[in-house]
């Protein structure tokens, strides 16, 4: 479990992807629709995408041309009850944790 954590901490560590998280909290998106707000290249949004999936945060699949991105809401579940041991946290809510994200990308 502790590679997990340690993938699933490091995908979160880049606000690039926890913009994208914030943004497929609304729904599932085109890879091109996911890196329209951002002043980077397809191909870094690609790598950020990588990241994601391969912390298993997203997933990814190709629908006719288009690849498309979706939430893996559950995927936090382990992250969340690791930091419930510390006893200063509760298990992550995804309506606080958009709250959350959409507060720090407004500043």
């Amino acid at each position: 479990m502790t590679t997990q954590l340690d993938t699933t901490f490091a995908a979160l560590g880049d606000p690039t992807r926890r913009a994208i998280l914030a943004m497929l909290l609304e729904d599932d998106m085109a890879v091109t629709d996911v890196a329209e707000p951002f002043e980077m290249s397809l191909a870094a949004i690609s790598k950020h995408l990588l990241i994601l999936s391969r912390a298993g945060l997203i997933s990814q699949e190709k629908r006719g041309r288009v690849k498309w991105c979706k939430l893996e809401p559950d995927a936090m579940r382990d992250a969340s009850i690791w930091m419930q041991g510390f006893g200063q946290f509760e298990a992550v809510n995804l309506d606080a944790f958009e709250r959350f994200l959409k507060e720090e990308l407004d500043d």
